[in-house]
């Protein structure tokens, strides 16, 4: 059973510590002596012992963010002891064959508690078939979650989520084989604070935490690499044990103080792993050459195009940003030369680079969709629990995301059509829960089977609501107020405000002097 209670991890009374230290310092004994019990470290061919104890039922908290940094030898040694009924918390299930679609396949997992299922079949099917239970939660809301769990946090509030099925309850988190809702989400506490509405989430802690790290030490300090810190950060301090995994393990005092990204303190076995798989996900790569120069020649594409070369006049010199995968990302490559923007990315990463040449290919540096990627001078890496800091504290300055439907007052859907499709928010929700942040939707004005994506009231889940500044389309560019709707301040070449009206669902005013659709 999931715990929603801290756990405090050695339990240590100030007393008792006194009495000890003061032993010490009569004693005489080196600055170097642990006050705590010693790691236990293991390898390939007994990582199996690592996890002895990990019980059917136990619920782990697995590090890793899509295949990059999950912890390869403490999963194959679960699979192999047969352990079953296990609550998985993790933002992902890998994909079939790979990560935790290993233990989806053989039906060791109960119950995930995940922010994505993403293109993982399995765990979808499993999902819509009622095989297993999933509770859906925000990306930054899940590390926060786990992150509040390991700091002795029993709750917070956030205003990610509210207004949407996260928050009002009636999110399906288990199917009866007919289809209909066994078990179901319950409404969450709401509160006002200064003006804004916040809900209530609990803390997470877990059994064990299972965890990828490049480096250990003796004494258990562990260093990551690249965009690997990701949840592996968080999920190593929210746990009774934590069982971390690494490529190279080095004397204590090998390791500089100041490098430590995940101290000693929470690690209880280490795994010295060999002949890591890391499967990339999305290998995407760029030509020396660069981009491609050839026309889009289809009317679909000559649609994207558009929406993409309006989108990326929205990109101002000095902003930190937010792109979506798909369209928004495309903008990046119509940003004229002398406009420097720093790209954000939720799995971890700040300064994001363009797509990697195939020599420069590394499976520890992906972006939020899960693709190769690089980085720019003067970027950084961090933990998904500060990334999402990032963006609920309001610091980036723009977000272009994707959408499959938007209200006149800015409501946003893009992640769910119920018993269809289930992909998961993702970050979607926390990138959309700041008011200093704009919010701008790029996507076609209609669906392939000619439906209103611009509509009165969505009718899909909410992602959030009154939440988008701007939609641009293939046809117009919509100003959004929260309150007084849409205003059409641009359209397309060739499209008329009557063509615009067809294929928007709802009523809109018209800006006073309405311009020509800016092309980048």
């Amino acid at each position: 059973m999931l715990k929603f209670l801290s756990c405090q991890k050695r339990p240590l009374q100030s007393a008792i510590f006194s009495s000890v230290h003061h032993h010490i310092l009569q004693r005489g004994l080196s600055q170097s002596t642990r006050l705590c019990r010693p790691v236990e470290f293991y390898d390939d061919h007994t990582a199996g012992e690592a996890v002895r104890d990990i019980k059917d039922g136990s619920t782990l908290l697995v590090g890793g963010f899509g295949l990059c940094g999950i912890p390869e030898k403490s999963i194959a040694a679960i699979k192999d002891c047969g352990i079953k009924d296990l609550t998985i918390v993790s933002n992902n299930a890998g994909i079939e064959g790979h990560g935790l679609g290993i233990l989806l396949k053989s039906n060791q997992i109960k119950k995930m508690y995940s922010s994505y299922v993403g293109e993982n079949a399995l765990f979808e099917q499993q999902y819509l078939t009622g095989d297993l239970e999933v509770e859906l939660a925000p990306q930054g809301t899940l590390a926060e979650r786990i992150r509040a769990g390991g700091a002795g946090i029993p709750a917070f509030y956030t205003p990610t989520g509210y207004g949407t099925l996260i928050h009002k309850g009636g999110l399906v988190i288990k199917y009866n084989k007919d289809g209909t809702a066994m078990i179901e989400s319950v409404e969450k506490e709401c509160r006002e604070f200064d003006g804004r509405r916040y809900i209530m989430e609990r803390a997470i802690t877990g059994d064990f935490s299972l965890v990828k790290a490049q480096k250990a030490d003796r004494a258990g300090n562990l260093v990551f690499r690249l965009s690997t810190r990701n949840f592996n950060v968080p999920m190593a301090k929210a746990s009774k044990v934590t069982i971390a995994e690494v490529e190279e393990i080095v004397e204590t005092g090998e390791i500089d103080p100041d490098q430590v990204h995940v101290s000693g303190m929470y690690v209880d076995r280490v795994i010295k792993g060999s002949n890591y798989d890391k499967k990339i996900e999305r290998k995407t790569t760029r030509t020396p050459e660069g981009e491609s120069s050839a026309q889009p020649d289809s009317p679909a594409a000559l649609a994207r195009e558009r929406i993409v070369r309006r989108a990326a006049l929205e990109l101002k010199d000095g902003m930190y940003i937010n792109l979506g995968i798909g369209i928004p990302m495309m903008a990046l490559k119509f940003i004229p030369v002398d406009i420097k923007v720093t790209l954000h990315s939720e799995n971890g990463v700040l300064g994001l680079g363009p797509y990697p040449l195939e020599e420069e290919i590394d499976a520890d540096l992906i972006n939020a969709g899960k693709e190769t990627s690089t980085v720019m001078k003067g970027g950084s890496f961090f933990s998904s629990d500060e990334s999402f800091a990032m963006i609920r504290g309001g610091h980036l300055d723009l977000t272009i995301l994707g959408a499959m439907q938007v209200s006149q007052y800015g409501d946003l859907a893009n992640w769910m059509i119920p018993k269809k499709m289930v992909k998961g928010m993702g970050g979607a929700m926390d990138l959309v829960s700041s008011s200093d942040t704009k919010v701008v939707v790029t996507m076609e004005h209609t669906a392939k089977n000619g439906a209103h994506k611009i509509v009165g009231d969505c009718n899909l889940p909410l992602t959030g609501t009154r939440c988008v500044d701007r939609i641009i389309t293939e046809m117009a560019v919509f100003d959004v107020d929260p309150n007084n709707g849409l205003t059409l301040v641009e359209v397309a070449e060739g499209v008329s405000e009557d063509d615009v009206g067809k294929a928007t669902g709802c009523p809109f005013k018209v800006a006073e002097v309405l311009r020509p659709m800016a092309q980048m």
